[in-house]
């Protein structure tokens, strides 16, 4: 949440920075803002709204070739211009952009007002800028490391001081920060999306790290100031893989790449010979991969729910008991860790920060934790002890929808290597490896029922309140697809088990409140119809998501089918048209889907 741009080289920094809080609005769209040291004075300017209302707003006379810059997702303090970054310090000459949260921020405030410090925000950032300012340091370096002396919390901070004209100073506690190594420029980004047009050079910070940021280099250092060594790294996406093409939004586009995502995910990994999956990243052999007892999958929003569906996917192929658990609270409840259990943090962003604190926490306590990433080089990435990256590529949309499809197919590949290893046959092998290879296919025969799907979202999107009903392997699916509609059309939305539905939802039962049903074509395809029929018979309206050739009530408002995999791998398939009805009934109600209302891609704070 939020985005830190920075710019130092020969060229007009302004331009450059607005273009990265361009490409960073996903993580935060309430206020940006851009400060820019002049010859002789330090610029800022900020706005309440979308990079594009600064971006109009801008003065004309705006020069000077280093900058930072900054969009907001509100913690402390509403949405306003007085509250957007960057904030300055009282002297005016020191500028400073932050993603995270001061712990003690009152604490600091209250210190500062008493000592005289007119306050122009309810930030907790901006306490930064002056303490900064207070700091008797010969150097901004010395400045800043005395004013993260006082601080408790979390941040990704960039600073720049009009006494200090050629630098950029940065720091990292939890929250991401990458520097971009240009000719004769640096970058510095909270995002490798912001920096990727101009360099795919990057240097990751760590936890704990400073950087002094010129035009001709940087140098990296602790916050003691004995310096550290970095290697770049090579940021495998391109800046066209940022690109909404064709398509109106970010989360169609992302819909439709779905198929060639999962044929990234699966290239190279599946093995024909032994019918099994590699996964050379899990650093983990077949004898350690037995000593294994147990599962435990931990992850955030739709990450979670994917998390889920790998767990039943595990525990039903690998005969290894599994369970997911949200990541925000198993760091706080003190979890029993066991020598034999496998923890697996799974993030689209890798930067998720109950997950990633979630791992620390693990790796603490000795636990082996292994990562389910899509962004190459994240925080989490770097952490965990192995891991599979997901290969969706770029996910821009707030709603997550490739990563998570990615994830799932992950999932099942762990589950096919975990249970090869163990009593899974040859021939159960076989089959779900063929089954993976179909899926992609078979989510593009979904794709192209989109006017269709269309047209029943537009039907769903007039009702106040929808409930999502599933059994078992379709229970991570109904949590998805109420998570995906609540988070972009504002409908309410709410999953529950089918199993479920005497012990109190069926009381809410009426024509105004439709069920989305998902029904797969398995050994509980009776027990579902039942509950259908149940619901049918108090008037409910029904939406069915199943296989061809289920029998569905009479009188259903809408029957949507979807090919038929393996029973393990269909509820990958059951989420897609989902995700295609969410998005048109967000349409529908003329919502920004990419940027829904109070949300903002990648949590970075608490």
């Amino acid at each position: 949440m939020c985005g830190i741009v920075g710019y130092v080289g020969t060229k007009p920094a302004a331009p450059i920075l607005v273009d990265g809080l361009a490409r960073l609005e996903y993580r935060g769209y309430d206020s940006a803002g851009v400060a820019v040291v002049g010859s002789s004075e330090l610029k800022v300017h900020k706005d309440a709204g979308r990079v594009r209302e600064l971006e109009a707003s801008l003065p004309k006379r705006f020069g000077g070739k280093l900058g930072i810059g900054h969009t907001r997702w509100a913690t402390h303090g509403g949405p306003s211009k007085d509250n957007a970054h960057p904030h300055a310090s009282g002297n005016e000459r020191i500028a400073v952009v932050h993603n995270g949260i001061f712990d003690n921020a009152g604490v600091l405030r209250r210190q500062l007002e008493e000592a005289g410090v007119k306050l122009r925000s309810e930030t907790d950032t901006e306490v930064l800028a002056h303490l900064i300012e207070q700091s008797d340091g010969a150097t901004l370096e010395e400045k800043v490391m005395a004013a993260l002396r006082r601080i408790e919390g979390t941040y990704g901070i960039a600073v720049v001081d009009l006494d200090f004209p050629d630098r950029i100073v940065v720091a990292r506690n939890g929250s991401p920060l990458i520097l971009g190594i240009g000719d004769g420029e640096m970058h510095v980004a909270s995002d490798a999306a912001a920096l990727i047009r101009y360099t795919r050079q990057v240097v990751y910070l760590d936890d704990g790290e400073m950087a002094t940021v010129k035009a001709d280099g940087y140098r990296t250092f602790t916050q003691d100031a004995s310096p550290t060594t970095k290697t770049a790294k090579t940021v495998e996406w391109s800046a066209d893989e940022y690109e909404r093409g064709l398509h109106e939004h970010f989360m169609m586009k992302e819909i439709h790449e779905q198929p060639e995502a999962v044929q990234r995910a699966l290239r190279g990994r599946l093995d024909e010979r032994f019918h099994t999956v590699h996964l050379g990243g899990l650093n983990m052999d077949a004898r350690e991969a037995r000593e294994i007892k147990r599962v435990k999958i931990l992850g955030c929003g739709s990450a979670y729910y994917a998390g889920q569906m790998g767990a039943q996917f595990i525990e039903e192929v690998a005969r290894i008991p599994a369970d997911a658990e949200p990541a925000s609270e198993f760091r706080y409840r003190n979890p029993v860790v066991e020598r034999d259990t496998l923890y697996v943090a799974v993030s689209q962003s890798g930067e998720t920060l109950d997950t990633l604190v979630a791992v620390q926490e693990l790796k603490r306590k000795g636990g082996r934790v292994i990562g389910l990433v899509n962004a190459v080089g994240s925080s989490i990435a770097r952490e965990v002890d192995g891991g599979v990256y997901l290969h969706a590529g770029p996910e821009v949309s707030v709603a997550s929808t490739k990563a998570l499809t990615n994830m799932a197919v992950a999932f099942a590949m762990l589950g096919i290597h975990l249970g090869r290893i163990r009593d899974v046959s040859p021939a159960d092998g076989r089959r779900l490896i063929e089954g993976l290879k179909r899926i992609p296919e078979q989510i593009q025969t979904i794709v192209d029922q989109e006017e269709a799907l269309g047209e029943i979202a537009g039907r769903l999107s007039k009702h106040e309140s929808v409930f999502f009903v599933g059994r078992t392997r379709g229970y991570p699916v109904a949590r998805e697809g109420a998570q995906k509609l609540k988070e972009i059309s504002y409908r309410h939305a709410e999953a529950y088990q089918t199993s479920e539905l005497k012990h109190g939802p069926l009381a809410l039962i009426s024509p105004d409140v439709p069920s989305v049903a998902i029904v797969p074509k398995d050994e509980l395809l009776d027990r579902n119809i039942g509950a259908l029929h149940e619901i049918a018979a108090r008037s409910g309206p029904l939406y069915v998501v199943t296989h061809p050739g289920v029998d569905v009530p009479d009188g259903a408002a809408a029957v949507i089918e979807v090919p038929k995999n393996e029973p393990e791998l269909d509820p990958i398939l059951l989420t897609i048209p989902l995700q295609i009805i969410a998005y048109y009934a967000a349409v529908a109600l003329g919502h920004d889907v990419d940027k829904p209302r109070n949300l903002a891609k990648s949590v970075t704070v608490e």
